[in-house]
């Protein structure tokens, strides 16, 4: 068999500076190893090392989330398909020993078996964006919380003169009122401690309104990168963020609403033995997705006329609340992943806006007839509340003639 007939399976090491590719035939014979740098120069030069052994069929990747994430972009711009690798199992690797080419070779074997199928995202879109604020969002809320309780553990030890002025206050004033403190120039702990206490409430300050900046961002990529979702019954921005980053650029990539469910650990598991059959709660899968999940159930059980009436529904069978909302959250997960991988047309607000000008009416007179409140109408046309459902009624009767309210 000529080189240009054989078949190549790639198998990847990721580093931080350097990457150890190897490659193997069908017959699982190593043909060869290397070290790479990890840089645009490496890439180019891995690719072009895989493809001199014959037609690259697959390459395995450890890592394709972190280390390896600029290589596996340029292997799938090239036209390589590209397989998210485990880490090796450990108790071969204690028995064998370790070496980033055994784990290069691992990986390759790896593809080749078809143990490793996972498709990795390919973070080129604006869903990688959202991903990237929402990490800078996470630490900003952090250091936020973090500042506040320093502030009030501060106010508990304060000289008491200090402490006198804002023992009575609510939160949001007591920040506000040490901002603006003004410590002087005396050396005394009355002095320290408005010093410090200034200093905190100016940072709890700074980091909302950088919060506030990084919500207002991430709700425009949200609604750029999938509107449907954002506008389904008891999903925000924060929760539209988070099942977005889960899915990933290529959400096609989870085979089925199933995969995504254990994705999300909302799946049962199966935990049968003998003549016990019963599942288990997966505790597994991505946390930050199970929790948003959670989120979405707990949104519609107060407020979904449809999610309370299955409920009480399931109540009176006998299941705890419990039980509900792990069956809630399972159905929840088949609808995300319908609007993650189908997503259904929205109605744009400004459409809807022309719309409601062109035939005349006001806000007053379409929320009257709608039965809505009139500043989600607006909201909805200046595209900062998403509802489809509202959407699309509030479409349906603008166009649908006879309008009672229309002029023309």
């Amino acid at each position: 068999m000529s080189e240009n007939d054989r078949i190549v399976f790639g198998g990847v090491d990721t580093h931080r500076d350097t990457h150890v590719a190897a490659a193997v035939d069908a017959t699982g014979r190593v043909l060869g190893t290397s070290p790479f740098d990890a840089d645009a120069a490496g890439y180019e030069q891995l690719g072009t090392w895989l493809g001199s052994w014959g037609r690259v069929a697959r390459v395995g990747i450890e890592g394709t989330g972190s280390y390896g994430a600029g290589l596996s972009r340029h292997l799938l711009s090239i036209g390589v398909e590209v397989a998210e690798v485990n880490r090796p199992n450990r108790q071969l690797r204690r028995r064998w020993g370790k070496t980033d080419t055994v784990d290069a070779e691992a990986a390759a074997r790896a593809v080749l078996s078809g143990q490793a199928t996972g498709t990795p995202k390919t973070g080129d879109g604006p869903v990688e964006g959202i991903r990237m604020l929402v990490v800078a969002r996470r630490s900003a809320v952090k250091a936020r919380t973090q500042a506040i309780n320093q502030l009030h553990a501060l106010v508990v030890t304060a000289p008491d003169q200090v402490k006198h002025q804002l023992g009575e206050l609510s939160p949001k004033t007591r920040v506000k009122v040490c901002a603006a403190y003004r410590p002087g120039t005396a050396q005394t702990t009355i002095r320290y401690a408005k010093q410090a206490l200034r200093s905190l409430a100016r940072r709890y300050q700074t980091l909302t309104a950088e919060i506030q900046q990084l919500d207002t961002e991430i709700h425009q990529l949200c609604a750029r990168a999938n509107p449907a979702l954002l506008a389904a019954s008891g999903i925000g921005p924060e929760t539209a963020a988070t099942l977005l980053v889960t899915a990933g650029d290529n959400p096609h990539r989870l085979t089925s609403e199933a995969s995504f469910a254990a994705l999300c650990g909302a799946s049962p598991v199966q935990a049968s033995s003998g003549r016990t059959v019963r599942h288990r709660l997966n505790r597994g899968g991505d946390r930050q997705a199970n929790n948003a999940l959670w989120r979405i159930a707990m949104v519609r059980l107060r407020a979904d006329p449809r999610t309370i009436e299955y409920a009480q529904r399931r109540q009176t069978e006998g299941k705890t609340r419990k039980e509900i909302i792990r069956c809630l959250k399972r159905y929840i997960a088949r609808h995300v992943y319908q609007l993650l991988t189908n997503p259904h047309p929205t109605p744009s607000g400004a459409h809807l806006r022309c719309l409601r000008q062109n035939t005349h009416i006001t806000l007053a007179q379409a929320a009257t007839a709608l039965h809505a409140n009139p500043t989600s109408l607006s909201q909805l046309e200046r595209g900062q509340y998403h509802n489809h459902h509202l959407a699309t009624r509030y479409q349906t009767w603008l166009t649908t003639p006879p309008n009672p309210i229309c002029k023309t």
